[in-house]
């Protein structure tokens, strides 16, 4: 978090910001990644660790199903 006098604390951008949205579906992998297997794992070597994620991403790819987006790019009513 930055903080800069005066003003609210916010995080540091770095790196490219990508705004499309062909990053979604990466980002749905490594959130669910993160909550099924990193979170609350207990890994004694490192190698436990990436045998744990070979596993998983062995076990999605043979279940994963495409992402079907229903979004029909109509705007959004107001809230």
């Amino acid at each position: 978090m930055s903080r800069l006098p005066g003003k609210r604390a916010r995080p540091v951008l770095r790196g490219d910001r990508c705004s499309n949205a062909a990053v979604l579906p990466d980002e749905l992998f490594f959130s669910a990644l993160t909550r099924r297997v990193l979170r609350h794992g207990d890994f004694p070597s490192r190698d436990d660790l990436i045998d744990k994620m070979d596993a998983y991403v062995i076990a999605h790819n043979t279940t994963a199903k495409p992402y079907r987006w229903t979004y029909d790019a109509r705007p959004l009513k107001a809230a």
